[in-house]
């Protein structure tokens, strides 16, 4: 599978955020927080809510900063890929490339270092008067839930100083936490180390068979296994079986 056959919606579901974990009454709270401060900045400020796979809210400085729809930037969550379609084709196709391929970077990283970085874009949108504007747009984790996974993704966008004409995507990656930062470009194919064993048992969970089954064709215990089961979850950064295998499709560890 070739990173561009995995959409950024199908990245975010490899979390298993559970509604169990989330609780809403934080969101409203935020929500509040961000209707005041869309009236102290002309920032356009967005949400999106990755475990309902859609956008939660969007300021009224879209309206003012770009001429947005004012009904449907205040019915964000309704109006489906609103924003998307105001993006450059030819820009759309860069961002979702560069999207997924930062999702594969966050998701080969250990779980506690997934929530550390935010993304700073910059690319074309379609403004009121239907000319095309360069914007910058950051987005970085607003919320997580109750076992630390992204939940809320905050974005901000404004014009940029420089309006050059060009008809690339940038994208800047800056570390919250040591305030390092490095272009995607940089980025290998996410590197995934399994041993031989585990790479055998992975092929064989990817045939279907049971662990019981897996013991008898290896010759080893059913502990031993459930061993190598388990590090090969940690390793992929998934929780179960059907993540594994689509998790070794993407790194090329399966065909």
């Amino acid at each position: 599978m070739k990173p561009t056959d995995i959409t950024r919606e199908e990245m975010w579901a490899r979390q298993n955020l559970s509604a169990a974990d989330i609780d809403y009454s934080i969101w409203e709270r935020d929500k509040l927080m961000l209707h005041q401060m869309s009236r102290l900045n002309q920032s356009c400020t967005f949400v999106v809510d990755v475990y309902k796979f859609r956008y939660a809210f969007a300021s009224s400085n879209f309206v003012d900063l770009l001429g947005y729809d004012s009904h449907k930037i205040a019915t964000l969550e309704r109006q489906g890929d609103y924003l998307e379609s105001r993006i450059h084709p030819d820009d759309q196709q860069q961002l979702q490339a560069l999207q997924i391929r930062l999702s594969q970077f966050i998701y080969s990283l250990p779980p506690e270092q997934r929530n550390d970085y935010s993304n700073i874009y910059s690319y074309r949108v379609r403004n009121a008067k239907q000319q095309y504007v360069r914007v910058i747009s950051r987005q970085q984790v607003l919320e997580k839930d109750s076992t630390g996974k992204a939940w809320l993704i905050l974005g901000s966008m404004d014009i940029a100083p420089n309006q050059k004409d060009s008809d690339q995507v940038d994208c800047t990656v800056l570390n919250l936490k040591n305030g390092q930062t490095f272009s995607p470009t940089l980025l290998t194919n996410p590197r995934i180390h399994l041993t031989q064993r585990e790479l055998e048992i992975l092929q064989l969970i990817q045939k279907g068979l049971l662990s019981k089954e897996i013991a008898h064709n290896l010759c080893i215990s059913i502990h031993t296994v459930h061993i190598h089961r388990q590090n090969l979850l940690h390793k992929l950064g998934v929780q179960n079986s059907i993540e594994a295998i689509n998790a070794g499709l993407e790194f090329g560890l399966l065909i």
